[in-house]
């Protein structure tokens, strides 16, 4: 989340005119994140988030996400609800750009993730996956290796040093990654970007799981990758094996892994790491001096890359080998 674009009070008064959402009392533009624009709107009657896309989200894939939205919670999947306007429609524009109305989830994201954190993210992964299976929208995932190779390649070509100093590395890398990437493995709905600032809490309940702007078409295995990167390293960057053994369990609990992409974790958690170090190091370097917006440290997910090059065993990462 984050703004880049703003709004007149008085553009926002005459979107939510189209929608019987009461009337707004108060309007604040949320700086989290990285993608789209987002605004906590507050009317007489509830708390609500309005987005305006941006950046690499396409209007074609809109439906996409909020139809998945709207399939997820009539499914139990604590998530956003999209508010559709008194036409019927949940897309729509304001200020030149896509918009949407969703549901407030309370809750907060945890800023120092524990174990206790873990097994109820694990879980509501697994149900998420497990809902999604139904769900008829498809999309293919722009940000695997493909995307990569894209990525790799717009940063090469600057005269960042940054870039310069990674670019034999991290070619490499992909170069390995890519040829044992694999196809076999169980695919369906996957968020793809589960990060802490993505999952809501009250107490030690999980209370909400929002932006499915990245959700698609993956290896589901994948998704639980990601989760890894995300949850189970400590500020230092040091792999807390507690926590990995936690979140999978919580998944496990619900959605059993085939061996075959238990044996995949290593090499998936290190596409998933790759993954995050090129959008961020990308965005580091493309990134408007003016926006509001906190810019992600690329260097926590090299760091992250580098861990995962040396595990030759799931037993790393707490599991049966």
């Amino acid at each position: 989340m984050a703004v880049y674009t703003e709004i007149a009070d008085e553009q926002i008064a005459a979107f939510i005119a189209e929608y019987d959402i009461g009337r707004v009392v108060a309007c604040k533009g949320i700086a989290e994140g990285v993608e789209n624009t987002n605004y906590l709107i507050v009317t007489d009657l509830a708390p609500f988030i309005l987005t305006l896309y941006e950046k690499r989200v396409r209007a074609d894939d809109l439906p996409f996400f909020l139809g998945l939205m709207e399939h997820l919670a009539a499914r139990g999947v604590p998530c956003p609800v999209p508010v559709r306007g008194r036409d019927g429609a949940a897309l729509r524009r304001v200020a030149e750009r896509p918009a949407a109305i969703v549901t407030f989830l309370n809750g907060l994201w945890p800023r120092r993730p524990t174990a206790v954190h873990c097994a109820p993210l694990g879980e509501a992964l697994a149900r998420m996956h497990i809902a999604g299976a139904d769900f008829r929208g498809r999309r293919a995932n722009d940000l695997s290796v493909a995307g990569w190779q894209r990525l790799l390649a717009a940063i090469a070509a600057s005269r960042e040093p940054l870039a310069n100093d990674l670019r034999d590395e991290l070619s490499a890398e992909l170069a390995a990654i890519a040829g044992d990437w694999p196809s076999h493995l169980p695919s369906g709905i996957i968020h793809a970007d589960l990060f802490p600032d993505n999952v809501f809490f009250e107490g030690e309940r999980l209370s909400g799981l929002i932006d499915f702007y990245f959700a698609c078409c993956d290896l589901l295995a994948y998704d639980l990758a990601v989760c890894l990167n995300a949850w189970c390293f400590e500020p230092d960057l040091s792999f807390n094996v507690t926590k990995a053994r936690r979140l999978f369990a919580g998944y496990q609990g619900v959605r059993e892994l085939s061996a075959d992409e238990v044996a995949a974790l290593p090499l998936l958690a290190r596409g998933a790491a790759l993954r995050f170090l090129l959008t961020r190091l990308y965005d580091w370097m493309n990134t408007p001096a003016n926006a509001l917006v906190t810019r992600k440290d690329p260097g926590e997910y090299l760091a992250k890359l580098r861990f995962h090059r040396h595990v030759t065993s799931v037993a790393s990462y707490g599991l049966d080998d």
